[in-house]
């Protein structure tokens, strides 16, 4: 994620709904499933799940979250299928959803300062 838009999208405040496209796509019968949405979680899809380990987007945590929030719905089996980079990009979205407003804030400044200057 170093596309400055990329970024703004996630440190948006109302950021609710964020689209993954995937390196390897699923594919479910005579479906292609390329890209997926994902959306931030409620605390119903929350339930039995350790806040920490989405913080630190434990692996089996990520597993058991995405079919709770994702478009289409993943089956379990599909999740687990999930090739290492496509899982990375997702967790990735979903520890964006969690993020405080001072880490938003430090990632703006940081990304301010990485724009050439002009």
């Amino acid at each position: 994620m170093s596309d400055p838009a990329e970024i703004a999208a996630v440190t948006q405040p109302n950021n609710r709904f964020e689209t993954v496209t995937l390196a390897t796509p699923i594919q479910r019968g005579e479906t292609t499933i390329e890209k997926l949405t994902l959306r931030k979680p409620k605390g119903g899809e929350l339930r039995r799940l350790s806040l920490q380990d989405i913080l630190t987007s434990d692996v089996g945590t990520i597993l058991t979250l995405i079919p709770r929030i994702s478009d289409p719905i993943l089956t379990e089996d599909e999740a687990e299928a999930l090739e290492a980079d496509d899982l990375a990009e997702i967790g990735g979205v979903i520890r964006g959803f969690f993020m405080t407003a001072a880490e938003k804030k430090a990632i703006e400044s940081y990304v301010a300062n990485q724009l050439p200057k002009t």
